[in-house]
């Protein structure tokens, strides 16, 4: 009996040891889902989706397109001052009259009359020109050109970084989402050294110890994936707030994080120079610059007026004296000509500034010009940076899962402790997480050098 005993006691951890799979992380990794199989509620939303609610409902690119409208408006000929302006004046005017009135000749008899009615009426037309004023005509017409061009280049400015933003929004959604996955495979695999250390403890192969730090582990491995789980309802949160739409509203996402290699520098910065609506829109600035200096000039030269006219005045008197009914027409015109002598230096003060201002206009595009060429210069060198690093992470995290695979059997088999099969664990968590982090930040710097090269709406498919 005590032999037999001995020879159970022997045998049962060989035994339990042989109920485990021999396969567990891999059969953990085959359980994990993928971005394309997760169950997600809601319908599948797509990035073309996403761009196209949020350029149809956004608040700002509706603002700018309002002001583009109205900058189209202003831009007409009447508006610079090209046409004449014509006006009809008419009036009528009456009174009721009762009066008593005696002569100092004493030849006519004192008059009385009660309830005598007067009517004056006067109707006018009246056409005012412009016939010259020192070409502020033509300058003002090519300032509103250029003010409609500006409001269209912001309204394009806004919808390319409306687009920016709504596509890194959703990619931080993907990442978010693949971030779940790594650590619902995490958990995965600390379940399976879960019931391994609890069928090796039950069978007194292995302390009390390994069994609770198992169970410690696992503990913290769900609360990462609870705590990943709410950051992945705030990426989803945001998104829908940019959309316009209920911030808790139910989305899938399928699509993952594919970087372009093959992106060069010299081509983005030829687009920026030439495309870029903040360049564009200093550019304008400037011009519009110029002609303020113009039209400060134009108020040098003289200013000739035209006016003409017809009136007409309607008379009808029933006092009984002077003029009892009437009807005048007349015609008639003013030309006016004024020359500016001396207004106090207030002109030439207003040219100098004018003068001034294209100076300051022409250091902004200068400015701008330079600070996107920074900006796009050390985006494209991050961008490299990431690529080099998602090349790095992704060989990194195949190691990592093979070692985890190799650490597992070795815990398994008793020749590691729970302490180095942890930390081979964490390691391939953290490889997982760095290759999605190295993915959306090359994914990010890729969206940020097309916004900047103003490619972005032609690259998405809008």
């Amino acid at each position: 009996m005590k032999l037999s005993s001995w020879f159970l006691f022997i045998c049962l951890p060989f035994s339990a040891l042989a109920q485990q799979p021999q396969n567990a992380i891999q059969r953990a990794q085959q359980r994990t889902f993928t971005v394309a199989t997760i169950p997600q509620p809601g319908e599948v939303l797509t990035l073309s989706q996403a761009i196209e609610q949020a350029i149809g409902k956004n608040y700002q690119i509706q603002i700018n397109r309002s002001q583009e409208q109205i900058a189209r408006n202003n831009f007409s000929k009447g508006n610079a001052g090209y046409l004449p302006s014509l006006l009809f004046n008419g009036n009528t005017s009456g009174n009721l009259q009762s009066f008593r009135q005696t002569y100092l000749d004493g030849l006519r008899p004192p008059q009385e009359v009660h309830g005598v009615f007067n009517r004056t009426t006067n109707l006018a037309m009246n056409l005012n020109y412009t016939v010259f004023n020192g070409y502020a005509r033509s300058t003002t017409y090519t300032q509103l050109s250029q003010i409609l061009q500006i409001s269209s280049v912001t309204t394009r400015a806004n919808i390319e970084a409306t687009v920016a933003s709504i596509a890194t929004s959703y990619y931080d959604v993907v990442r978010q989402l693949q971030r779940l996955i790594a650590f619902s495979q995490a958990l995965d695999i600390s379940r399976e050294r879960l019931e391994l250390a609890r069928a090796n403890y039950e069978v007194g192969t292995r302390s009390k110890v390994d069994f609770l730090s198992a169970q410690v582990d696992y503990n913290t491995d769900s609360a990462a994936l609870i705590a990943q789980e709410q950051s992945l309802r705030n990426a989803k949160t945001l998104l829908n707030t940019q959309l316009v739409r209920e911030p808790l509203a139910e989305f899938a996402v399928r699509d993952t994080i594919i970087v372009r290699p093959n992106l060069e520098l010299a081509s983005l910065e030829q687009s920026l120079n030439t495309n870029n609506p903040l360049l564009v829109s200093a550019v304008l600035n400037r011009t519009i610059a110029d002609l303020n200096v113009r039209l400060a000039s134009a108020q040098q030269l003289p200013l000739v007026t035209a006016q003409t006219g017809y009136s007409y005045q309607l008379q009808d008197n029933q006092g009984g004296f002077g003029v009892s009914t009437g009807r005048t027409g007349s015609l008639n015109y003013l030309i006016t000509a004024s020359i500016p002598i001396f207004n106090g230096y207030n002109l030439k003060r207003q040219i100098q500034n004018a003068r001034i201002n294209t100076v300051i206009a022409k250091d902004q595009e200068s400015n701008q010009r330079l600070q996107l060429q920074l900006a796009l210069t050390q985006t494209f060198q991050a961008y490299q940076n990431s690529l080099k690093l998602l090349n790095l992470e992704v060989l990194n995290n195949q190691l990592a899962n093979q070692n985890v695979d190799i650490a597992y059997d070795r815990y398994r088999i008793g020749n590691s402790t729970f302490v180095e099969f942890r930390d081979v664990q964490r390691n391939s968590i953290d490889a997982q997480t760095r290759l999605i982090e190295a993915e959306f930040n090359a994914k990010a710097a890729e969206i940020e050098l097309l916004r900047l090269s103003s490619t972005i709406s032609q690259e998405l498919g809008q």
